[in-house]
């Protein structure tokens, strides 16, 4: 039993340690923003289980954390995209918003970063300024999956473009033919192409 608390108390510190050295901005330490689901579920063809949003107290005593830091070193990078993350799983679009483009004046060829305030500009609805951003950072990285995605997603739910998100998706397969999503995505064109006939 005394092992199995030394284990605990051993993966809580490391757990710990490692999550000051990334708030910390050390070098290496900045989270890959990819790791975050980036992408905005199509409400007719797919359904996916919410994730679970973060307590409103552990979301007001991290952002406040990251707030010190971004005090002391407003270009901490990691703390930004951190920021932004927090913001977006607690659902406070508004705030996620400037946390991406606090971050993006700094790198601003992040294109999951990039991705994830477009989402965050179609959630208050300014669905030109997502398709904005999601092009923006498929042209920053034209193998970005998600970004892809997501203007055949825009154009489709929020624009009516039926066409569009036709053209958009074939785009998206040209850099994801494989993935399970992929699957879907083709069988909805199909869908899609009859419709339009």
């Amino acid at each position: 039993m005394a092992i199995l608390g030394m284990v605990i108390t051993f993966l809580a510190g490391f757990i710990s340690g490692a999550t000051v050295a990334i708030l910390r901005g050390k070098p290496g330490a900045e989270r890959p923003v990819a790791e975050r689901p980036a992408t905005v579920q199509p409400q007719e063809t797919e359904t996916a289980p919410e994730p679970q949003k973060p307590s409103p107290l552990e979301v007001a005593s991290k952002v406040q954390t990251l707030k010190e830091i971004l005090k002391k070193d407003p270009k901490n990078l990691p703390a930004l995209a951190e920021l932004g993350n927090l913001y977006f799983d607690s659902d406070q679009p508004k705030d996620a918003i400037e946390a991406y483009i606090q971050y993006l004046a700094i790198k601003p060829d992040n294109a999951d970063v990039r991705t994830d305030l477009g989402i965050m500009y179609r959630k208050l609805g300014n669905f030109d300024r997502a398709m904005e951003e999601f092009r923006k950072a498929a042209k920053s990285d034209p193998k970005h999956v998600n970004s892809r995605y997501n203007i055949g997603i825009v154009l489709l739910h929020d624009k009516g473009d039926i066409q569009g998100a036709i053209r958009a998706w074939e785009e998206y397969l040209k850099v994801d033919p494989k993935s399970e999503r992929a699957q879907r995505v083709m069988a909805q064109m199909e869908n899609l192409k009859k419709m339009a006939k």
